[in-house]
């Protein structure tokens, strides 16, 4: 059993039959993996959604780190590029995501399991600033946080407006070249 296999069955038996119709027992017998075994990790379909969003922010905070922070030689122009790109959905293996998931939140996830996502994301803007040397100026935490719920926000609003993706790739050009202009002269 992989959880990746469990998570792409989840993913197809909501994309297929919708929220309703998702079970455990579904996801189970779809994936080929024993009911009481998939039991033992997710023991409810809310559980199975939890982890499949903590292991698409997971995924997302690596590929920032692998495409963003740990490559040599970059400008800082390109190191947030990429950051914005990938926080805005546009680059990268995007997660499948439907405006519903966003109505569960609420009902699934504790106010701290949000407040840990919103830190670890935060927290990667500061990250992929440490690694830009030729940065022209250290920005304050406050315009770093505003940045990233322009970004984060916006990306978590498309979902629920269900913009096309092309709309979505020349938003998020733009909020690439806001974020370049506030940190050109960073204060």
């Amino acid at each position: 059993m992989t959880v990746q296999a469990n998570f792409d069955t989840y993913v197809r038996i909501w994309q297929r039959d919708g929220w309703e119709r998702v079970t455990t027992r579904a996801v189970a017998l779809e994936a080929g993996v024993a009911v009481g075994t998939l039991y033992d990790y997710f023991p409810s379909k809310e559980a199975l959604h939890s982890g499949y969003v903590r292991h698409c922010i997971e995924r997302l905070l690596q590929a920032i780190e692998q495409q963003a922070i740990e490559p040599a030689g970059l400008a800082w122009q390109e190191r947030l590029a990429r950051l914005v790109r990938l926080l805005g959905g546009v680059a990268g293996e995007a997660a499948w995501f439907h405006p519903q998931m966003l109505e569960l939140e609420p009902v699934i996830a504790e106010q701290k399991h949000q407040q840990r996502a919103y830190a670890e994301l935060l927290g990667t803007w500061q990250r992929v600033l440490e690694a830009c040397p030729d940065l022209p100026g250290t920005p304050s935490a406050e315009r770093i946080e505003a940045l990233h719920l322009m970004v984060w926000g916006a990306r978590r609003y498309a979902l629920l407006a269900q913009l096309p993706a092309e709309r979505l790739a020349v938003l998020v050009a733009e909020q690439e070249q806001v974020c370049l202009r506030a940190l050109s002269g960073a204060s």
